[in-house]
C-alpha cells in the first residue's frame, strides 16, 4: 500500500502565504500547443499503469511548491486529449476537418493550416498529439489523425503551421518574447484555446482558483507515462458548481503535471482529461524542430496576411469608439459571484430569443430553441436554459445572458437578484 494516504491536505487552503504563491505555478515546460486530432487512441497505451507507487508522504502545499520551482525546459512525448462536454454536434466537425475532404478547398489561403481553425475540434471527442520542446525557442506539436497530420513548429524566430490534408503550409515570424533568452511567449498565430491545452497550463489555471471556496488534498499516487506521481485533488466547496473534482497528477521526480483530469458534479466520464501517455524529459533531437515544406505544398506568408487584411478589410474592423458604443449598448459584462460559482452577465437590448408561440421563420426558430432549451420562469421573467455537462447559460426573454459552470437555479437566482 502506497504510504501517501489522502489525509494531509489543505482544507480551505488560501493558495498559501509563501513565495509559491506568489509565483503562482511556474510550469517549466513551455509547450505551447494543444490538441486537435481524430480520435487515434489505439495509437497509444492507456494514461496509468498498474499498481500505486509507494511514495513519501507530501502535503499539499509542499506539493504545490515543487510544481512552481519545477524547471524542466526539454521534453518530448505523447499527449492524449479527450473533452466531453455534452455539447451537440456541430456542423462540418467531421473526418476531414484537418482540410482533406471537406477541408481541402479552403487550403489555397491557408485557412487549413491556420491554428485558429483547430480550436472547434477540441470541443468534443478525443485527440492524440505529440509534442517536444527545447527551452523558450524550441516548441513542435504533431496531431496525428488516421488520414491527416497537422504540424505546429517554431524554431527561434520562425513559426511553422502545416496541414497535409490540403499540402498547405503557414509561415509567420515569432515575437521577440520567443527569441533571446526573454521569457517565453506563444507564438502570435498559436490562440489561447490552443496553448492552454497542456496538463501544466490546466492545472495551472485550476490551482488559481484555490483559495478560501476550494478544498485542496493530496490524494494517493498513481503510475502516469510509466512514472510515479502524486495525486492532487481539488474541490470546490460551493454547492452550486457543475465541477465535481478536479485530479491533477504530479511527477514525483520533477514536479511536472502529467496528466489533469475535470469531472462534473453529475459524474460519469471525465469531461476533460489530459495527459502524457508517454513522455521523455532528455534533450530532443535538434532535427526535431526543423521544418521544410514538402514539394508542391502551397506555402503561405502568414505576416504578409496579417498585414494585408487590415487594409483591405479595415473598415470592416470595429474601431475603439465602436467597442465602447457596444459595450455601452450591451449594458457591459459583468460577473457576479466569485470562485466556482462566478457568473458572467451580458445585458441584451431587450430582444431576447424567439418564442415557438411565434410565427412564421421565427416560429419555426422558436420551436428549434424549446426542443434544446428548457423554459424557466422567476421574478426576471421568462428565459430558457442550455446546458452543457459543466456550462449552463440562461438566456431571459429580454436578451440577457446568464452564464457560468453553475447549475440551473443558481442563475435563475442570479438573474432574480438583478431585476
Amino acid at each position: 500500500m502506497p504510504r501517501n494516504e489522502p489525509t494531509e491536505g489543505t482544507d480551505g487552503w488560501d493558495g498559501g502565504r509563501s513565495p509559491g504563491r506568489r509565483k503562482a505555478v511556474r510550469y517549466g515546460v513551455p509547450v505551447a500547443v494543444a490538441g486537435v486530432a481524430a480520435a487515434t487512441i489505439g495509437l497509444v497505451p492507456a494514461f496509468a499503469g498498474s499498481g500505486s507507487p509507494d511514495l513519501p508522504k507530501i502535503s499539499a502545499q509542499d506539493l504545490i511548491a515543487k510544481v512552481a520551482k519545477s524547471d524542466v525546459q526539454q521534453l518530448s512525448g505523447t499527449v492524449r486529449v479527450s473533452t466531453d462536454l455534452g455539447l451537440p454536434s456541430l456542423p462540418g466537425a467531421g473526418a476531414g476537418g484537418f482540410g482533406g475532404a471537406e477541408g481541402g478547398g479552403k487550403g489555397g489561403d491557408g485557412a487549413s493550416a491556420a491554428p485558429q481553425n483547430k480550436l472547434m475540434e477540441l470541443a468534443s471527442g478525443a485527440h492524440t498529439l505529440r509534442v517536444a520542446a527545447d527551452g523558450p525557442e524550441k516548441q513542435r506539436v504533431s496531431i496525428v489523425d488516421k488520414a491527416a497530420e497537422y504540424s505546429l513548429v517554431h524554431n527561434g524566430n520562425e513559426v511553422w503551421a502545416y496541414d497535409s490534408g490540403s499540402n498547405t503550409a503557414v509561415h509567420s515570424t515569432a515575437p521577440d518574447g520567443g527569441r533571446h533568452g526573454k521569457q517565453h511567449r506563444a507564438p502570435k498565430d498559436l490562440p489561447g484555446g490552443l496553448k492552454d491545452a497542456t496538463p501544466q497550463e490546466l492545472a495551472k489555471q485550476a490551482l488559481k482558483a484555490a483559495g478560501d471556496t476550494t478544498s485542496v488534498t493530496v490524494d494517493g499516487t498513481a503510475k502516469v507515462a510509466g512514472r510515479d506521481a502524486y495525486q492532487l485533488l481539488i474541490k470546490p466547496k460551493q454547492a452550486a458548481s457543475t465541477v465535481g473534482s478536479i485530479r491533477v497528477a504530479v511527477d514525483a521526480a520533477n514536479g511536472v503535471p502529467l496528466k489533469f483530469t475535470l469531472t462534473p458534479k453529475s459524474g460519469g466520464a471525465a469531461a476533460v482529461e489530459v495527459g502524457y501517455t508517454n513522455v521523455d524529459f532528455a534533450k530532443p533531437a535538434a532535427s526535431t524542430f526543423s521544418f521544410t515544406p514538402p514539394k508542391g505544398a502551397k506555402v503561405v506568408d502568414g505576416d504578409k496576411a496579417r498585414a494585408k487584411t487590415p487594409r483591405e478589410h479595415g473598415k470592416d474592423t470595429p474601431s475603439h469608439k465602436d467597442v465602447k458604443a457596444f459595450k455601452k449598448d450591451m449594458g457591459g459584462l459583468n460577473v457576479l459571484g466569485k470562485g466556482w460559482t462566478s457568473i458572467a452577465t451580458i445585458k441584451g437590448g431587450g430582444s431576447g430569443l424567439p418564442s415557438g408561440k411565434d410565427q412564421g421563420a421565427g416560429g419555426d426558430a422558436g420551436k428549434f430553441l424549446d426542443s434544446i432549451g428548457e423554459k424557466v420562469h422567476g421574478s426576471f421573467g421568462s428565459g430558457r436554459v442550455f446546458s452543457t455537462r459543466l456550462v449552463n447559460a440562461l438566456i431571459t426573454d429580454h436578451g440577457t445572458v446568464y452564464v457560468g459552470a453553475v447549475d440551473k437555479q443558481a442563475l435563475i437566482d442570479a438573474a432574480n437578484a438583478a431585476k
